[in-house]
Parts: C-alpha cells; sequence; structure tokens
C-alpha cells in the first residue's frame, strides 16, 4: 500500500558565506526529499540568543513528502551536514552554513528525544512565522489552536 503524502514546513535559515546562494541550493536539495509547494522569500533577519554573529537569512519551504517525520528530519540534518554544517563545532544557535527545521508535518504532534512537532519553539520565533505565514497562514497548531497567522500576530504585539 502506497504511503499518503503529507504536507511539512521546514524553515531555512544561513548566516554564513552567500547566504541567499545557501538557501537556494538546499531548496534544490530538498526536491530530493519530495515535491516544494511553496517557497516564502527570503528575509534579512537579526540573530536571536547568540547575538555576536552575522545577520540572517530566513525562509519557509513547504513539502509534500511521504518521509515518515523522522526519516525527514535525519534527511535535513544530512542536507545541512553536505553543506557544511557541524553541529559540534560551534555553540548552539551560533553562526551556520544552513540551518534546516522541520515546523510541522501536517497535523502530527510528537515528544520524542529527536524529534517534537510541532516544532516546540515556533510560536515565539517571527524569524519563522513570519515566512511560514505567507505559505500557510491558517494552518492552526495542534496544541495552541492558534493559526500561524495568530502566533506571528502575537509575536509582533505581545500583550
Amino acid at each position: 500500500m502506497p504511503k499518503t503524502p503529507a504536507i511539512a514546513a521546514i524553515a531555512l535559515g544561513s548566516n554564513l558565506g552567500d547566504r541567499a546562494l545557501n538557501l537556494r541550493t538546499a531548496i534544490e536539495k530538498l526536491r530530493v526529499l519530495g515535491t516544494v509547494v511553496a517557497v516564502s522569500t527570503f528575509a534579512d533577519t537579526t540573530p536571536v540568543g547568540y547575538l555576536e554573529q552575522p545577520r540572517f537569512l530566513n525562509a519557509a519551504l513547504l513539502l509534500r513528502t511521504e518521509f515518515s517525520p523522522l526519516n525527514l528530519l535525519r534527511a535535513l540534518l544530512g542536507i545541512e551536514q553536505a553543506m557544511g554544517r557541524d553541529r559540534s563545532l560551534v555553540p548552539a544557535k551560533g553562526p551556520r552554513i544552513l540551518d534546516l527545521d522541520l515546523i510541522f508535518y501536517g497535523d502530527v504532534m510528537l515528544a520524542t528525544p529527536e524529534l517534537t512537532l510541532p516544532h516546540p519553539a515556533m510560536q515565539e520565533r517571527e524569524f519563522v512565522l513570519s515566512p511560514l505565514a505567507e505559505l500557510a497562514p491558517a494552518w492552526r497548531h495542534p496544541l495552541l489552536g492558534k493559526t500561524v497567522a495568530e502566533l506571528l500576530a502575537r509575536v509582533r504585539n505581545p500583550a
């Protein structure tokens, strides 16, 4: 029996080298994992957390894939590594040639040591929500009950 494809949202970021080229290259590599349904515009953003580093270029992408969530995550990490990212050499949230985060996978909710879905910090990150809102503003966070557009509004205008 064939697998039913799911729509996954992936956040992309780069702040080393030719950031736009890094994102475009990653997008081409993601095409091997499924069908790229949509890609947001690229946004120049300020680093969050670890501030002593160059600015980021961020985007979001929707991918129709038959990969399971865990296999998709592992494939994303493989693309990062193939493009030169070594997570052991830089501080957490430090500079990186490429960052690929699995933000959501349909309405799957998952919490394992390797993967949590939806991404546990997506609702706090404008650099994730803003490009994602271009592509899937009505997607509803299954735990928070808010749409991407509502989460973005909350981040931009905290109460």
